[in-house]
């Protein structure tokens, strides 16, 4: 991300980030908002403040230890604990590098130390590999040594992969049986798919982590010396109050704070499962099953397609240009063609291209994966920007609180030793000769503590940790949101995103295809899957076409029940209008054979196979992009089956696809060709780089799909347009069809603005110089016929102009777009695993309103954490203020020890509820609106923001300072860009339970608890009084709205001169 988005925290490089951004349809931003290149000289990115930084999802290891050397930290091991360990990192890949080269040696040790924890009765059961090979003709260790050394003497002395299932009981056909004793079975002679994971931290951890925080260490050092000096001198019946109060509040920071970070330890834990726990098929019963990765089980059958994790070790069975990325495993980048010479795949490897079929030889920590990925536990630290400019606002308060601390320290100090100081008893505290050594060291500890908790106080340790937190609760909420979050940043630099490019297929449409119209035998059928006025040879061909030319299936129940037919949305439809037609499935799989195949290909936008038909007739079957796939035909099968020339005809098909395209159709033509046997490569070496014939094709038929848009996507896009971010179109198909989509989802308002370049070809932008595509790209709002590269080049450009970009991808082509965008989206039903992870949100519907959510969500993540920084500095300013003027003025200070310390742990305790479990209200914030882009408290604040406003947020807040004044700020909190603060506080009953829980509170420590608190009892007209300076607050917050807030933050103005003269001296 070249520079960060204006929304919320973030002060980076805005230059161009929002010049040219356009919210479609007739809906503007401000002005203010949509020209800010007023100011952006003076808000340009600073290279010499180290939290400063753009970016953090690409960032170097540099600028990250940067940041961190240059933050005020008091308990680094907590302060730190969600960021990425560097150093952590660094081991993790000397590890991986380790275990590559001794595999064998740590798989030996692991198993024994398993076998051991078996012995005794611990560890999980489950991912312990049992030696037992059961009723199989093949034990565990000759398998797992036999796909580790990728041995293919020992595979033929087991017959080969035909063998090797034969004694594992599997049909490479048809899969295991679909029953739950085989599986078993099977695990308990070979083991599951799991591996041992490392333990995370207990609550006890937590405690130790909790305490080793400097001034906490300090005070606990101050409090047990003010005990005993108390206890020596005034006796245990009132020495102990001093001392006891400040280690009883010391203690209760400790527990509130381990007690936090121990429940989102776990949230993590459950975050990381989830996201680990990959779905994949696998063919069981002759049917094609989803499981669980964790289901896998020796001997299963699992098809391997483009993008696809290989979920275990194995063999490949059947394969057609099958190129699998090892780089996760070897640690190089090379992609290794696979096929009977080169049969073994190795777990945790990608499917970088072709398609095949694997018998699975060994799983869990029988593979080299489940071995690295027992051995090291993975890192889930990660800032976001928004957390390292905290960490450098903590340091700055920091900074000053030290400062105060030294102040008051000093003042308090010299006012004592003067002797302008005096007890309760208003007797002088120090004579110089008189004063006993004892009474000495006592004072000074306790002017010492005072110093040592206002540093407590003012260094805001819990205001990074709170934005993690946020966004980690976000996180889980967002699954019941059908989001989820693999990167903590993406939550936030969504609240920002100004452009979404959004894939068509699944994203706006139900991706619940069904063929709607057909073209075949020269002329459009009355009934798109009635075969009645088509030739049987014109429908056989068609059928032989469908059947082979596909990486979906037919299956028949035995019980006869209804036929299941898998595979992609357009592979299914195409499969269930063939099987209408009278294709059998089965049988034509039977009698013919795939000799060479061509996977489907984004580019080409086209794929074919070659089918040897007993043993001298080879016919070539393509199906694709009805309009690329016609260029290529020379003549069609007349409903005859008579071979005529097309040259006359093809006119007629292209209106025939232009009119199915205007309908909101994909069209998709079926072709074929026969082929010479003495053409075709005789040796497997020569027939894998074999390119099938594309010319000279006769056409079948052209078949027209129908994929509805979604219920609310136009709605989705209305809410996305008003709030300022323009909605774009990416898609594969046809420019036709993606304009009536377009306009059906009302991401083009009407037919007038469909006119290049507001709508385009891949291929025409792609053709474009690079500014052509820079000034062209800001126009577009449909792009038709792209290729990945075309998406990858647009996002490019939209972020040359300044906008934050959102990209969605469900391809492994779509992977480099996914990466270079600043918040990658795939789809968690039609997504490769290529593509999921290099994404920073998986959306787990694939539906285009769940995007909006994701943008809701981080928009609300800002305003929330606005009002809670609003509201923490007003405490700790007050607090310092008046602390360090009393010192000054007469020598002792108003708020104690103890009393800081109190509201400090609730303040501690604040931070984390407020992030964890209140901040963000359970579902999706409320608003039917998002609210357009802010800047925050650190920029000019140009815009209110009306979203997100759920009166939950500040629940936790009464909780935080036992001043009763502190109650009335909460309620300028809710609302700090409203005048009406108290709008819906009477829906929100936990807000006023608290509020009055915290006033009972109130009242009865100062009552009751008067010296162990430090406080006084009232009378009711005190009571009163406070009340009523309290309710000063409400009027007093309405003027200070009505300030107007200048374009350019203060901070610019001071940092100039000083970036000035680092300026000057360097040149």
């Amino acid at each position: 991300m070249s520079a960060s988005s204006s929304n919320g925290l973030l002060l980076t490089s805005m230059s161009g980030r929002h010049d040219n951004m356009e919210a479609g349809g007739s809906s503007k931003l401000p002005e203010d908002v949509q020209h800010p290149s007023d100011h952006h000289e003076q808000l340009e990115h600073d290279p010499d403040d180290p939290f400063d930084l753009d970016n953090t999802k690409n960032a170097s290891a540099d600028s990250l230890r940067r940041w961190r050397q240059a933050s005020l930290v008091l308990n680094a091991s907590r302060r730190f604990r969600y960021t990425l360990d560097l150093n952590k990192e660094e081991h993790y890949e000397n590890r991986r590098r380790m275990i590559r080269a001794h595999a064998q040696v740590i798989r030996a040790a692991l198993l024994f130390k398993l076998a051991g924890e078996q012995q005794t009765g611990f560890g999980s059961a489950s991912s312990t590999p049992a030696i037992s090979p059961g009723n199989f003709d093949i034990d565990l260790e000759k398998l797992v040594s036999m796909t580790r050394n990728q041995n293919m003497s020992s595979l033929q002395q087991h017959g080969g992969v035909k063998g090797v299932a034969e004694k594992l009981k599997t049909n490479m056909e048809q899969g295991i049986e679909e029953d739950e004793k085989e599986v078993t079975d099977r695990k308990n002679a070979f083991g599951s798919n799991t591996y041992p994971k490392k333990k995370g931290k207990s609550f006890y951890m937590f405690l130790w982590e909790a305490w080793q925080d400097l001034t906490l260490i300090i005070l606990i050092i101050a409090a047990v010396t003010s005990l005993a000096l108390g206890i020596k001198t005034e006796g245990l019946k009132e020495g102990w109050l001093d001392g006891g109060s400040i280690a009883f509040a010391v203690l209760l920071v400790i527990i509130v704070t381990a007690v936090s970070d121990y429940r989102q330890s776990l949230q993590f834990q459950n975050l990381n499962d989830e996201k680990r726990n990959i779905q994949l098929e696998v063919m069981r019963g002759g049917r094609t099953v989803k499981i669980s990765i964790y289901d896998v089980v020796v001997g299963d059958v699992i098809p391997l397609r483009i993008g696809d994790q290989v979920p275990a070790d194995g063999v490949l069975i059947s394969g057609h240009s099958l190129a699998i990325d090892e780089s996760s495993m070897t640690g190089e980048s090379k992609i290794v063609n696979k096929d009977q010479k080169s049969p073994f795949l190795m777990s945790g490897c990608k499917v970088a291209d072709g398609v095949g079929s694997m018998l699975v030889t060994g799983v869990g920590i029988n593979t080299e994966w489940g071995l690295l990925m027992a051995s090291i536990s993975e890192d889930t630290g990660e800032e976001t920007p928004l957390q390292v400019r905290l960490n450098g606002l903590a340091t700055f308060i920091g900074i000053v609180g030290l400062t105060v601390a030294v102040v008051v320290l000093v003042a308090l100090l010299v006012r004592y030793f003067t002797g302008t100081t005096q007890d309760s008893n208003g007797a002088t505290q120090f004579v110089k000769g008189k004063t006993s050594i004892s009474d000495i060291v006592d004072d000074c500890v306790k002017i010492f503590t005072i110093a040592v908790t206002i540093v407590v106080v003012a260094v805001p340790e819990g205001l990074p940790l709170a934005v993690t937190l946020t966004l980690a609760y976000s996180m889980r909420k967002m699954m019941a949101d059908k989001a989820l979050v693999r990167r903590l940043s993406a939550c936030e630099t969504m609240g920002s995103a100004t452009t979404i490019c959004s894939d068509k297929t699944g994203t706006l449409t139900l991706n619940q295809m069904t063929v709607v119209e057909t073209y075949a035998g020269g002329s459009k059928m009355d009934v798109a899957d009635n075969p009645s006025g088509l030739h049987t040879k014109l429908v056989a061909l068609i059928s032989e076409g469908v059947a082979q030319n596909t990486t979906g299936n037919v299956f028949h129940p035995k019980d006869g029940g209804e036929v299941e037919i898998s595979g992609s949305p357009t592979e299914k439809a195409i499969l269930s209008w063939a099987y209408k037609l009278g294709m059998k499935f089965d049988t034509i799989r039977s009698e013919s054979a795939i000799i060479h195949a061509f996977p489907f290909n984004s580019e080409k936008k086209r794929g074919g196979v070659a089918v040897l038909r007993g043993d001298s007739e080879v016919f070539i079957h393509w199906k694709g992009a009805a309009e690329i796939v016609l260029a290529c035909c020379t003549q069609y099968m007349d409903s005859n089956g008579t071979l005529q020339p097309i040259d006359d005809q093809k006119e007629f098909f292209r209106l025939a696809i232009d009119a199915m395209a205007k309908n909101s159709l994909r069209c998709v033509a079926i072709a074929c060709r026969t082929q010479e046997l003495s053409q075709v490569p005789k040796e497997q070496e020569d027939l894998d780089k074999w390119a099938l014939p594309e010319d000279e094709l006769t056409l079948l038929a052209i078949v027209g799909i129908k994929d509805p848009c979604r219920p609310g996507v136009r709605e989705a896009v209305r809410i996305c347009t008003s709030a300022g971010v323009k909605v774009r179109m990416v898609t594969g198909d046809n420019l036709q069809t993606a304009k009536a989509i377009a306009l059906e989802c009302g991401i083009l308002a009407s037919d007038t603005e469909a006119v290049e370049p507001t709508i385009i070809e891949g291929k025409v932008f792609r053709e474009l110089s690079e500014k052509e595509r820079e000034q062209v790209a800001k126009k577009i709002t449909v792009m038709g016929r792209s290729s990945p590269n075309d998406k990858l080049l647009l996002v490019q450009a939209l972020r040359k102009n300044g906008d934050v970009v959102a990209v969605t991808g469900d391809g492994t082509n779509d992977a480099p777009a996914l990466h270079e965008a600043d918040i990658g989206l795939s789809m968690g039903i039609s997504g490769t695993e290529v593509a999921k992870e290099s994404s920073d949100i998986i959306i787990l519907d694939d539906n285009f309103a769940s995007v909006v959510k994701v943008v809701r969500w981080g928009r609300s993540v800002y305003a929330n954490i606005q009002k809670f920084i609003q509201f923490q500095l007003t405490v700790n300013v007050a607090a310092l203020i008046i602390n360090v003027v009393a010192a000054m003025s007469s020598g002792d200070v108003p708020l104690k020890a103890v009393q800081l310390l109190w509201g400090t742990s609730n303040n501690k305790h604040h931070v984390e509820e407020l992030a964890c479990a209140v901040i963000l209200p359970s579902g999706c914030p409320p608003s039917s609106k998002l609210c357009r882009l802010e800047h925050s408290w650190l920029e000019p604040r140009q815009q209110p923001c009306t979203c997100c406003r759920s009166e939950e947020h500040y629940d936790i807040q009464c909780l935080r300072y036992v001043s009763i004044l502190q109650i009335f700020n909460e309620f300028n909190a809710r609302k700090p860009d409203e005048m009406n603060v108290f709008s819906g506080v009477s829906k929100n009953p936990l807000f006023i339970a608290i509020v009055g829980v915290t006033f009972v509170l109130q009242i009865l420590i100062v009552t009751f608890l008067g010296e162990f608190a430090h406080t006084v009892a009232l009378s009711w007209q005190l009571w009163l009084a406070s009340i009523a300076i309290g309710l000063v607050s409400w009027p007093l917050a309405v003027v200070g709205k009505l300030i107007p807030v200048p374009k350019t933050p203060m901070s610019v103005y001071f940092k100039k001169p000083f970036r000035k003269f680092k300026a000057s001296r360097n040149a």
